[in-house]
């Protein structure tokens, strides 16, 4: 195509540079724009070809985002599986505060029993500790609960990286919106960090060499 341009150009610049005349006739005007015509014609070619290409490239990115998208299915996200695990979090919430309750309230009644009567002191410690053990099998139920939302979790970690695998991703360094930044500005501030994972944050020997006379 290019070759094709040049030879176009070249024939115009020959055939100008062979007149001689002040004063073109009117069939070398038309030579010389059929010459011009061709040119341009050649070089619109070119130009559809490109513009062809690259138009044909936006569509087929556009299909390709509207198909992972659909794989990503937000609404699915946000009207179902986001609020059903926020559910079972709530529900492990309760679950482990009325366990708690139900033990330190048996416990407490077990400190607090009579022991003169051998025989009544029995049947109470029976019966309190039976309550202990049946507030101790939350955490079946609970560990279900719990399995529910490390898989929704995992199906949201699974979409969100195909997702940002065909988008090609990458992370803005520093970019938060302001909510989330005052958040990890005060929990850094504060060292609101939570309970570590074994293995992770500060070994308790340490903090305790810290405060060591040693």
């Amino acid at each position: 195509m290019a070759k094709a341009k040049k030879v176009h150009f070249e024939e115009m610049r020959d055939f100008a540079s062979a007149q001689t005349k002040a004063e073109p006739s009117f069939a070398e005007v038309m030579k010389l724009a059929a010459l011009a015509a061709e040119s341009m014609q050649s070089f619109c070619e070119s130009m559809d070809a490109t513009t062809y290409k690259e138009l044909r490239d936006i569509a087929h990115y556009i299909e390709n985002m509207k198909q992972e998208i659909g794989v990503f299915q937000v609404n699915d996200l946000k009207e179902s599986r986001i609020p059903a695990a926020g559910q079972e979090l709530d529900a492990i919430i309760k679950a482990t505060e009325d366990a708690t309750n139900t033990i330190m309230e048996n416990a407490e009644a077990l400190m607090a029993a009579d022991v003169k009567d051998m025989k009544t002191y029995q049947a109470l410690v029976n019966d309190h500790v039976m309550k202990i053990f049946e507030a101790c099998s939350f955490q079946d139920i609970t560990g279900q609960r719990v399995a529910k939302v490390v898989e929704t979790l995992q199906m949201i970690e699974a979409r969100v990286g195909r997702f940002a695998e065909a988008v090609q991703a990458k992370d803005v360094q520093g970019f938060l919106d302001e909510r989330e930044a005052a958040r990890a500005k005060r929990a850094e501030k504060l060292l609101l960090n939570g309970p570590q994972l074994a293995g992770k944050g500060v070994d308790q020997k340490k903090v305790d060499d810290m405060f060591s006379d040693d």
